[in-house]
């Protein structure tokens, strides 16, 4: 498909997918401009000298002589800028609609409220290990746009619903939500401001693959849609479920057949089991070999602060999960590896706190109940989150994460885990996630 060269396209908003959008433009003969509020945002020096700039506020008098605006992720919709522009008729789009401008290649495109890293990066991985011409990024990695330079058979984007809130009609080859918890509500406004964003994902889809523990992924479409599902129970004809053994096993399965023990694969906890068949379902989608996929899953080793095996220390198990920065993450690992382990009697003592961003923390006392020992309490939000879960099990504080890493070890024993998966964000103590897990993983080693 060409495009269209013509009148004056703005990029809204730098930073790394602004500075992508900017140089793409440019490369493909547009006549481009970029604006940001910040006076020297991140990646000024990184567009070409000839593109016209407006920094220090956004500009809305270059905004209003596009013919098109290209908004970045992190620029909500509704600033009185943006709604001017949209008053006047000017078209306010993502880089993704400029991918799919570009290419007619398969996109894979992938979207949830927690795991899409980890599903986005695997099935890069199994398409990779299958000989399939791949290139993975989006709101992961690369931008959208670097990725055209790759020229590649299949592109697999994993999607925010901050991207698909100015992307239309993405006509992906295959599309899933894989799961749907409160996050970004200050953005979105409501759970169904949230779910109409995410569901863009749908438009125009040939293929669907969907979550049946979780109602709210399950799309509206033509009936004529082939559509896919995964889940944490025995799956129907070809779909992707686990079958148990009386003995405890879990098999991966399709239908009836039996694909692969849970144990074999490297990453443990029942939320990668769905993560894994949610990748199987993708692939079959796009025609990966089975086996080919299985092969990927016992030796793929997760993501860095995404439910990270760090080390064994005394038979009990250490896992970095600082990502969980919100509610649906941080109990999506709680309970993964809290049934992993809840067979040979461990439980788990599970590190929370931090900037609660105004969530309902009573959403986690179910689960403590069930699976944890013990929570130690950090951060500035310690008050509201205990205030919550009063009663569910033993709740300590601690001042630094070192002294909460060390109330884990005193409090645990063979069989159980330690889990950092704080629910909240990490800037009253922290630069961000990564800062934090890093951290822990340092105090972690440090144990003997």
């Amino acid at each position: 498909m060409l495009i269209q060269r013509g009148g004056l396209k703005v990029v809204a908003g730098l930073g790394i997918s602004g500075v992508s959008a900017v140089n793409f433009l440019h490369e493909n003969g547009y006549r481009v401009a970029v604006t940001d509020s910040r006076q020297l945002p991140p990646g000024h020096d990184q567009i070409p000298a000839t593109v016209q700039t407006s920094f220090g506020k956004l500009d809305q008098d270059l905004l209003l002589q596009a013919e098109e605006i290209v908004i970045s992720p992190g620029l909500d919709i509704k600033l009185p800028e943006i709604q001017a522009a949209i008053a006047k008729g000017i078209p306010v789009v993502s880089e993704i609609q400029i991918l799919r401008r570009a290419t007619d290649k398969p996109i894979v495109a992938i979207t949830g409220s927690n795991a899409k890293s980890t599903v986005t990066t695997l099935i890069g991985l199994m398409a990779q290990d299958a000989g399939v011409k791949v290139a993975v990024g989006g709101n992961l990695g690369r931008p959208a746009l670097d990725l055209t330079r790759d020229d590649p058979d299949v592109y697999i984007l994993e999607l925010s619903s901050f991207q698909l809130e100015t992307t239309s009609n993405l006509n992906a080859e295959v599309a899933v939500v894989l799961n749907m918890s409160e996050d970004h509500l200050d953005r979105h406004g409501d759970m169904a401001g949230y779910h109409a964003a995410k569901h863009r994902i749908f438009q125009g889809v040939k293929k669907v693959v969907f979550n049946r523990d979780d109602s709210l992924t399950r799309p509206l479409v033509p009936d004529v849609t082939p559509m896919q599902s995964f889940g944490l129970n025995a799956p129907d004809l070809k779909q992707y479920g686990i079958l148990r053994e009386d003995n405890g096993t879990i098999w991966l399965a399709r239908g009836r057949e039996r694909l692969l023990k849970s144990s074999e694969m490297y990453i443990q906890g029942t939320h990668n089991v769905a993560n894994a068949l949610a990748c199987l379902a993708l692939g079959e989608a796009i025609g990966l070999p089975i086996d080919k996929m299985l092969e990927t899953l016992k030796t793929f080793k997760g993501l860095e602060h995404r439910c990270e095996f760090v080390k064994e220390v005394a038979g009990v198990r250490y896992y970095n999960d600082s990502k969980g920065t919100n509610i649906g993450a941080t109990l999506a690992a709680l309970d993964g590896l809290g049934a992993a382990i809840e067979a040979q009697g461990g439980k788990v003592a599970i590190i929370l706190g931090g900037q609660g961003k105004g969530q309902d923390f009573t959403a986690l006392r179910q689960s403590l109940e069930k699976y944890a020992k013990l929570a130690v309490l950090i951060g500035e939000d310690r008050p509201v989150i205990e205030k919550a879960i009063q009663g569910t099990t033993e709740l300590l504080h601690a001042e630094t994460l070192q002294e909460a890493v060390a109330l884990c070890q005193q409090h645990t024993q063979a069989q159980d885990v330690v889990l950092l998966s704080p629910a909240c964000a990490s800037f009253d103590m922290f630069t961000g996630y990564p800062q934090r897990g890093h951290r822990f993983v340092e105090y972690v080693n440090a144990l003997n």
